[in-house]
């Protein structure tokens, strides 16, 4: 219906719009005065703390960088110590990477994404906002042990047996394996709401063939996240337990292996390379087009090459490994693959000139538009030097090298920072009363630009001179010194560039209505007229640039003519769409500001940075308060049908709860399956792995494993309580009664589970299994682990459920929190019986 009235070219609300209702939206999507605006979950304000914390992190981490490059201006510098200069090498390399390159994309995400998208908001916004503070507070209490020798030494990759405690004592390592792998989880939440927001919450008419192309960079950038971070999130368990219970997954005596963090930790850091480019490359993809006042050349082209990298990605975690004496055609395999991912590389590159090359008029050569030219002649060095490394031979030469630092750079600064700072330019307008300043830009454009070129080009040639990395000084027979102290002043001109930049933000960037609307002339959603609610309504869009091809459209949804122009619920909403076609399909209720999600931040960072200096019982207590203000946050979450079905225009009402695929929980819960599949599959990978190293270490005998009963026992378990979860689904009765049998079924369901966990670990200690005897026991002892998180979760969310249900807010209708509860439920017991399968099938079949 909605399709035949815009192409009568007839708006959903012809009639003027009734008075007031600007002044309802103000007051629903308000921030809290004062010292309360740390409550708010608006995108805007969560994005912007988010960007500005991502900010501070990489200036923090440039200041680092600054004293390294003095330390190693000349030869034999005593500046700095080596125990100091490990640990700010370490710290730099870790704040770049974990605490500004993902995050930096990520708030741009939260922040640009429900612009583009004209929708209201994120579809959670307390998570984003949990994700925010978390990653705050986390990078915080983490960058700070930099300043009491108490940061870690191993470098950002952390190699064991290195960070074993033999080598590493203390608990300096502690702190980069539970903060990073802390604040991994934040970053997989925020995928979690990019992912859903992206297919469910575009405007009515943006099909997937008229998504900007920054959307479908997000979409990349976040379903990598989701499958390549669990594989660090496992590396850093592992470590962490080596390190805390003497589990020997690393130390080779007891059939362990170092190389399996090394296979694990670049399974994610390949990928994140690319995690990091590709949000950026969508960026430029949208900059691009405007400047030149044309569409993007090659867009289907350009979708096409962000999945291919993203897929591409994960077959290149070896390609840093060349030098660790793999086989030689695993060499070969992964030496193509590391040249193939140039090819969608390439194509993006190309279409960006193309683009520029078509330029109605001529491409203005504006302060974003230098930083995205910047990037294309430093990105394509980058390729080009990551071509040359990817050749086994010259990567056995240039490995372990200032020839690595040098390529490094140029593809993270070049893919990553100058689109980042040509995203500052572009879209300051749109959430500032003015823009930023041109000249202002363009001096610390060519500062940055010529600086970076001076610092990181000659690095180049002493890394072939032989300079390995990580040195904290060198003697002058080297011959290196002359190369360094170039280096070192190109970095104090980046410095100054980035200072620049700063006054520049300081002068002129004020958060308010935008002084000057579309000032670039765009042709994409994110110009529209906002406030505090987005956009006043919520446009049909019929074209990739729909400002361009609707020059009236501004005028029409500032003046409520589209979808939604008002708040029929008396609170926060926004229409969810299809995910194909972007049809209405219903009008999700969306949470407002509170403490909730703030508090669970704050105590779940606390329980991990007690934990770290093993202050155990007020760590147990923190985690316990986390878990109470995660369920005090999501108990108004599911508001039930009540307020609707609600009317949004043209004549299409639309209801405001749904159950089952339809709903936004069901999407985050299966992304949530995938992430904790993404996980278990790092461990069937790390299973088999150290199989192949250590195979002495496995069963000789069937005599030494449990008895067949026991795994029969746990599976028997695991089903029972699938089907006892099943038919509380089914038992469900109507609004207003509360059968007695639904709890219980729950209860019963939870605690089958809960009893097949432990039935599957204790008959492996019955049987006089140690998990620190061996890396088999270890394993197997592991694959307890993964399962029992999932099943202590399913415990607290039946437990919600059950209290849902005594408060007459379970029923036939009001059923997601069920629903989503079993289906983590189904892949919790999918897992425990591969697991059985795993752990007492295969040791019998090799025998």
């Amino acid at each position: 219906m909605a399709d035949s009235i815009q192409e009568r070219g007839i708006l959903p609300n012809s009639l003027p719009r009734p008075a007031g209702e600007k002044e309802q939206l103000l007051r629903i999507w308000s921030t809290p005065p004062g010292w309360r605006w740390i409550t708010a979950v608006n995108n805007t304000v969560v994005g912007l703390l988010y960007l500005g914390a991502a900010f501070a992190f990489f200036v923090l981490a440039g200041l680092l960088a600054l004293v390294m490059r003095t330390q190693l201006a000349v030869p034999e510098n005593d500046l700095v110590g080596q125990d100091l200069y490990n640990q700010i090498f370490t710290v730099h390399g870790t704040t770049m990477m974990f605490l500004f390159a993902v995050p930096a994309m990520e708030a741009l995400g939260v922040l640009l994404l429900p612009q583009m998208l004209a929708a209201r908001d994120l579809p959670f916004p307390r998570l984003s906002a949990f994700a925010v503070w978390a990653y705050i507070i986390g990078g915080g209490v983490f960058f700070s042990t930099v300043f009491y020798g108490l940061a870690p030494k191993g470098g950002w990759f952390m190699y064991p047996p290195l960070t074993l405690t033999e080598y590493s004592p203390g608990d300096n390592a502690d702190f980069w394996l539970l903060g990073i792998g802390f604040i991994e989880i934040s970053a997989i939440a925020g995928a979690i709401e990019i992912i859903v927001g992206i297919l469910r919450t575009r405007p009515p008419g943006m099909s997937l063939d008229k998504l900007p192309v920054f959307g479908w960079s997000m979409l990349v950038f976040a379903g990598m996240i989701v499958l390549a971070f669990p594989a660090v999130i496992l590396a850093t368990m592992f470590l962490e337990i080596e390190r805390s219970f003497g589990w020997p997954f690393f130390t080779a005596s007891l059939g362990g292996d170092p190389l399996l963090w090394q296979h694990l930790f670049w399974f994610f850091g390949h990928p994140e390379v690319y995690i990091i480019f590709l949000p950026a490359a969508g960026l430029v993809s949208m900059i691009v087009p405007t400047m030149a006042q044309t569409p993007l050349v090659g867009y289907r082209l350009i979708v096409v090459a962000l999945i291919a990298t993203g897929f591409f990605s994960f077959g290149l975690w070896v390609h840093h490994m060349f030098a660790t004496g793999i086989p030689a055609l695993s060499t070969a395999f992964f030496s193509a693959a590391s040249m193939a991912v140039a090819v969608p590389s390439g194509i993006q590159v190309f279409a960006w000139i193309a683009t520029i090359a078509s330029a109605k008029e001529r491409f203005r050569l504006t302060t974003p538009s230098l930083f995205v030219l910047g990037m294309l002649f430093i990105f394509t060095v980058g390729g080009l030097t990551g071509v040359m490394v990817a050749m086994v031979p010259f990567d056995w030469q240039a490995h372990d090298t200032y020839f690595i630092v040098a390529h490094l750079h140029y593809v993270l600064i070049g893919g990553m920072v100058f689109p980042l700072f040509a995203t500052f330019y572009y879209w300051a307008p749109m959430i500032s009363t003015r823009r930023l300043s041109e000249r202002l830009g363009k001096w610390s454009f060519w500062l940055i630009f010529i600086g970076f070129n001076v610092s990181f080009m000659p690095m180049h040639v002493s890394g072939l001179l032989g300079m390995p990395r990580r040195v904290w000084t060198y003697s002058e027979a080297s011959g290196w010194g002359p190369y360094n102290l170039v280096s070192t002043l190109g970095a104090y001109l980046i410095g100054i560039g980035v200072v620049v930049f700063i006054i520049d933000l300081v002068r002129n960037f004020r958060v308010g209505p935008c002084g000057e609307p579309n000032p670039w002339q765009a042709g994409t959603l994110e110009w529209l007229p906002t406030d505090l609610y987005s956009t006043r309504s919520i446009p049909h869009v019929t074209s990739r640039e729909p400002l361009w091809t609707q020059p009236d459209l501004p005028e029409e949804v500032d003046a409520g003519r589209h979808y939604l122009p008002n708040a029929p619920t008396g609170a926060r909403e926004t229409i969810v769409t299809s995910v194909i076609d972007a049809k209405p399909q219903y009008v999700i209720q969306m949470p407002g500001n509170g403490w909730g999600h703030l508090l669970a931040a704050v105590f779940t960072a606390a329980c991990f940075l007690l934990l770290t200096i093993k202050v155990v019982v007020p760590a147990l207590i923190c985690g316990v308060l986390a878990i109470a203000c995660c369920l005090v946050w999501v108990w108004e979450l599911d508001k039930g049908p009540g307020k609707g079905p609600v009317p949004i225009g043209a004549g299409i009402t639309l209801p405001v709860y749904v159950t089952g695929p339809t709903g936004h929980g069901w999407w985050a819960m299966v992304i949530l399956m995938l992430v904790a599949g993404s996980l278990y599959l790092a461990y069937l990978f790390s299973y088999f792995y150290l199989w192949t190293v250590s195979p002495k270490v496995w069963p000789a005998s069937a005599q030494s494993l449990p008895d067949l009963e026991w795994p029969a026992l746990s599976a028997s378990l695991f089903i029972a309580g699938a089907a006892l979860f099943a038919l509380a689904q089914k038992t469900l009765a109507a609004p207003g009664r509360k059968p007695f049998w639904t709890p219980l079924l729950i209860g019963s369901g939870a605690l089958s589970t809960a009893c097949a966990v432990g039935v599957a670990i204790g008959c492996h200690w019955q049987a006089g299994l140690r998990p620190t005897a061996s890396s088999y026991g270890a394993l197997v002892y592991m694959d307890g682990v993964l399962t029992g998180q999932l099943v202590f979760a399913v415990l607290i969310m039946s437990l919600f459920v059950i209290a849902r249900h005594f408060t007459g807010k379970l029923d036939r209708v009001r059923s997601a929190t069920l629903e989503n509860t079993n289906l983590l439920v189904y892949y919790a017991v999918a897992q425990g019986l591969v697991g059985l399968l795993l752990i007492h099938g295969f040791p019998r079949w090799l025998l």
